[in-house]
């Protein structure tokens, strides 16, 4: 099938967000029927051969990605990680315990929120003092004593931060809102307990979200939670207790197969500091047209986040940029600025288009 690329925009919305073209037409090519079935993948039963063996594929995809760690089990699960900071206070702390989180943004807030409504939330270190532009220091971060856990996010969207590295937390599980970084890099599962991600920004589309856990903290939940908020209902029932999101689930297994193909987490990894680096250099190398907003040790590679003189300047440069075709350049509603989203499907190809327009526009306006 002849990809028609010139009618795609160039899309850096934070998420929904761009799907590999690859996919979406291999997608297309199976919609109406899939695997000689008379089916769509959407039609068909969830307690059938065909969708169990395309569900259990992702999931050994997904830590075969990640090294096949020992002991780990990938859940499917819906409500996108919103859901995820209430069920990770609710089956992980207990009486006489805190969930401890690092402060680092407008999602890491949201999740201690919903720990302090289940009474058990506490702030292990923030970076409130500088405007959350920064990750505290690793050596900053004090769990609390009677920590159940040490819950991070990896990537704060808004801001436009990630951690370079993870802090160690001995025998306190780390958890981690990776919902917008993860595979974006190689990196060591084995230091966490559980990781968690909303599908719509590098796995696939929205709809789906997939935890990583270690079998130990999800295989017997408290008895008194709701059952379909129990991790270990999911456990147990293979992420199959109830009708799960059979399209997403099929969309991540194929957004996994393309990981594979750029050359699994190295090859990607590599991929995306090359367009980080190419947006940063341009925006430092700019005589202070641009303005990165993240401090330089806590720069995202996926959330390019920056500023320019005046916001009537950023109002002329978001619609200069639609006009060519650049969609979701606009920084979140609550920070204002501007934001390229360059996560792993975005091609290199739509981030040095919009280096050009970047240069083009100071050079007509500076």
């Amino acid at each position: 099938m002849g990809s028609n690329l010139s009618k795609r925009a160039y899309n850096f919305n934070a998420g929904p967000a761009a799907l590999p073209l690859e996919v979406l037409e291999r997608a297309q090519t199976e919609f109406v029927e899939f695997r000689e079935s008379g089916m769509s993948i959407m039609e068909m039963s969830h307690r059938g051969a065909i969708y169990e063996s395309v569900h259990n594929e992702a999931q050994e995809r997904l830590l075969s990605l990640l090294g096949n760690p020992e002991g780990y089990k990938v859940l499917f699960v819906q409500g996108g990680a919103s859901t995820q900071f209430a069920m990770i206070p609710m089956n992980l702390i207990s009486s006489g315990q805190v969930g401890s989180y690092v402060m680092t943004g407008s999602w890491a807030d949201k999740a201690l929120k919903e720990a302090k409504l289940l009474g058990g939330g506490h702030v292990a270190a923030s970076s409130e003092d500088k405007k959350f532009l920064a990750i505290p220091e690793l050596s900053s971060i004090k769990p609390a004593d009677n920590a159940a856990y040490l819950h991070i996010t990896s990537n704060e969207t808004i801001e436009g931060t990630q951690y370079a590295e993870y802090p160690d937390t001995g025998s306190i599980p780390l958890i981690a809102d990776m919902s917008s970084d993860i595979l974006s890099r190689s990196f060591d599962v084995s230091k966490f307990g559980l990781i968690y991600a909303g599908a719509q920004k590098n796995l696939g589309p929205s709809g789906v979200t997939v935890v990583i856990a270690k079998e130990e903290l999800i295989a017997k939940s408290p008895s008194n939670i709701p059952t379909i908020l129990r991790y270990d209902t999911h456990y147990k029932n293979n992420s199959l207790y109830n009708t799960p999101p059979s399209f997403s689930v099929y969309m991540v297994n194929e957004v996994l197969k393309w990981i594979e193909e750029q050359g699994g987490l190295a090859g990607i990894e590599s991929k995306n500091r090359d367009k980080a680096g190419l947006l940063y250099d341009h925006i430092d190398g700019s005589d202070g047209f641009y303005r990165g907003v993240a401090e330089a040790g806590s720069r995202s590679i996926m959330n390019v986040t920056f500023r320019m003189q005046s916001e009537e300047l950023e109002k002329q440069f978001v619609k200069a940029a639609e006009q060519e075709g650049f969609v979701g350049l606009k920084g979140h509603r609550s920070v204002g600025g501007l934001r390229a989203s360059i996560y792993n499907a975005v091609p290199y190809e739509s981030v040095k288009a919009l280096a050009d327009f970047m240069n083009h526009f100071r050079q007509t306006q500076g």
